[in-house]
């Protein structure tokens, strides 16, 4: 069954009034909310989700790169039943944190402890706290336009704008309106691929750094990879200066069996987990090496960085975490990659033949379509590539494909699913580039080659 959208009589469109009375907004989460109403989801099987008007999507977004199993996996949800029947918490710990830490330190070199918490940006934070921890410094540095979740420190300069983001080096903006100038005060910001900019900037705070967080292939820089010669920059600099390296693989740890630090060759000293890593249930990590790790050491007394809560290695959590990095193996990954490869290159191909403007980025499983030919590699290329008529003729192809089967994000993040073949990957080419020859024939000259 399929249902046009918008359709205003739609359950839908009655959901987010309802929602309206009791949500600011109507929505509890920014990246679920669309104009002129949110898709709301009744239930879903393998790689395709039916909302509450019956229409069967294929799903590539799977809630912004958790479900690397898609939804509902049969050992998933036996896994979860099974210790739901047992207890759905504890005080107490159980032997399955023991388990799925275990299986993190196999898969890569850098991981010798771990800690679990409940989101990926609450393992950005407690990375963040850990570094001042060890170093006892109070700054941290990131890049200019990167996504770590919503702590604030790691929000800052998220999507500074041409007016405030700085003449020449990147200046620490504030995402929320509520952002403290003293918080600010605290961050240092580098631009993404440029080793001789960031070299400099981060070589006049050495002394005041506590840790560097970084993405290796960060989505609001255009979704390619960091470049060697930056890797190897950040690393030096890092070591030499004592200070902590984080890397964020809350989204990147699915490109290869030890995340993207694997893939790329780059030795962090922590590591921030999520999202894939508990099958679809809420989880996250703090992973590293055991020097850094240390700090979180409760064993003989109050530890230099308390770390708690009460959902933290929340037992079904657990159990679907190890269920489903224990499908996510290394010939699960290499499909996956492959067929991502195939879906990058079919996609643009759309492109071509469709004679619009624009390409697609990614690694491993993960695409991102740029609806332009402006040169992308860091977050103020990327701004400037995404102008207003990119990003309008971006959001008329998200709604396009709705009504042609096809789940995107809005956002621009897409992924793939072991549920996947090729089948779903030629249905998503033949309905990106139906929609594309309609954008090109709806928009003015501007929007076309």
């Amino acid at each position: 069954m399929s249902a046009a959208y918008p359709d205003f009589s739609s359950k839908s469109a009655a959901l987010y009034e309802r929602a309206r009375r009791v949500m600011p907004g109507g929505s509890t989460r920014v990246q679920t909310f669309f104009n002129p109403y949110p898709v709301f989801a009744a239930h879903a099987e393998g790689c395709r989700v039916i909302d509450v008007d019956g229409a069967a999507r294929i799903d590539f977004v799977n809630n912004y790169t958790v479900q690397i199993h898609g939804h509902s996996h049969p050992k998933i949800v036996e896994a979860v039943k099974k210790q739901a029947e047992q207890a759905m918490c504890f005080t107490l710990p159980t032997e399955t944190e023991i388990e799925l830490a275990e299986i993190f330190c196999e898969r890569t070199a850098s991981i010798e402890r771990v800690r679990f918490a409940n989101s990926g940006t609450e393992a950005v934070m407690n990375a963040i706290k850990a570094a001042r921890a060890h170093t006892g410094r109070p700054k941290i540095a990131k890049c200019e336009g990167v996504y770590h979740g919503s702590y604030d420190y790691a929000e800052a300069s998220l999507d500074p704008d041409p007016q405030n983001w700085g003449a020449r080096d990147p200046a620490a903006v504030g995402y929320a309106r509520s952002a403290p100038a003293g918080m600010l005060a605290d961050v240092v910001v580098i631009p993404f691929n440029d080793v001789d900019a960031s070299r400099r900037i981060l070589e006049a705070n050495a002394d005041r750094l506590a840790g560097l967080l970084v993405d290796l292939v960060p989505t609001r820089c255009g979704g390619g990879p960091a470049s060697p010669e930056y890797r190897a920059m950040l690393r030096e600099v890092t070591r030499r200066h004592g200070i902590v390296l984080i890397c964020d693989e809350v989204v990147t740890y699915r490109l290869d069996y030890g995340g993207a630090q694997a893939l790329y060759g780059f030795d962090p000293d922590l590591t921030t987990l999520g999202k894939i890593i508990g099958g679809g249930m809420p989880i996250g990590a703090i992973a590293g090496k055991a020097e850094f790790m240390a700090v979180f050491d409760a064993s003989q007394g109050k530890p230099l960085c308390p770390h708690s809560g009460t959902f933290t290695a929340n037992p079904v959590s657990m159990a679907a975490g190890i269920v489903a990095m224990r499908m996510f193996d290394r010939e699960a990954i290499e499909r996956q990659n492959t067929l991502g490869a195939k879906t990058r290159a079919q996609l643009d191909e759309a492109f071509k033949v469709a004679g619009v403007t624009g390409h697609v980025t990614g690694e491993g499983s993960l695409f991102l379509p740029h609806l332009s030919d402006e040169p992308l590699g860091d977050y103020r290329k990327t701004y400037r590539a995404h102008s207003d008529a990119a990003g309008e003729r971006a959001e008329a192809l998200f709604r396009l494909l709705l009504n042609e089967g096809i789940y995107s994000s809005v956002l621009g993040l897409n992924c793939l699913s072991t549920p996947m073949g090729e089948a779903e990957i030629d249905r998503l080419s033949e309905a990106v580039l139906k929609c594309l020859r309609i954008i090109k024939d709806e928009a003015p000259a501007r929007a076309v080659s």
